[in-house]
């Protein structure tokens, strides 16, 4: 269970204080636990990139964070310069007032311009940012990540009210199906929250506390 929830995380540090001595820090705690993937904001690609050249680990960071109210223009070339420098996993934020706005086809779009800019060189994952929709918006968002061919769906940012709740990634995992992933992200810090995700469906947890999860994962498996 230690290997199975530890790469299935995705070490994440967004603070907008992140000194290059956090961000080498958590790229070593990546390396050492072999998780996922490392998260950090665009002007930290090409550091982690170095640090993790040659290991499974790899290197994601965030489009049009954290509103999702760039254009997409701006996301693709946020897209294209992350890719550049290093990033093999991108977490774009949809346009969340046009998806409660019901412009479905902007929505789609959106991600659409963002997953065309890293095919063949990225996966996608897709914020949708649960804590701001009612339930029919959430399956219509998710309906539209697999309209436009995204990776993956995604709770949260961090930065909203809240974070990953447990109905929602059941929710999110019952409308996209077994074929694309679902990350539960926002607000989980132990290893309980984690497992209770990954029960729901969840295929990968984001979170700033993966160490303490996969050492109580370690301690669990021991006893």
């Amino acid at each position: 269970m230690f290997m199975k929830i530890a790469q299935m995380i995705d070490h994440t540090y967004l603070k907008p204080e992140a000194t290059r001595d956090d961000i080498l820090r958590l790229a070593e705690e990546a390396k050492q636990y072999q998780f996922a993937s490392v998260v950090v904001n665009p002007v930290w690609v090409s550091t982690v990139s170095e640090v993790l050249r040659g290991t499974p680990v790899k290197v994601c960071t965030v489009i049009g964070f954290p509103l999702g109210a760039s254009t997409s223009s701006v996301k693709v070339f946020e897209t294209r310069d992350a890719i550049e420098h290093g990033a093999q996993e991108v977490d774009m934020v949809i346009d969340v007032g046009a998806l409660k706005g019901r412009d479905d086809e902007r929505v789609e779009q959106d991600i659409r311009s963002v997953v065309d800019a890293a095919k063949g060189k990225a996966l996608v994952k897709v914020i949708i940012e649960t804590a701001l929709l009612t339930d029919e918006e959430k399956e219509r968002a998710c309906r539209l990540a697999v309209k436009a061919g995204a990776d993956f769906v995604k709770t949260s940012t961090g930065f909203a009210s809240s974070g990953a709740k447990v109905e929602d990634v059941a929710l999110m995992r019952k409308v996209v199906g077994s074929d694309i992933g679902v990350k539960a992200s926002g607000g989980i810090r132990t290893y309980e929250q984690a497992l209770s995700m990954i029960e729901a469906g969840a295929t990968r947890i984001g979170t700033s506390n993966g160490v303490a999860i996969a050492k109580e994962a370690q301690l669990r498996e021991k006893e």
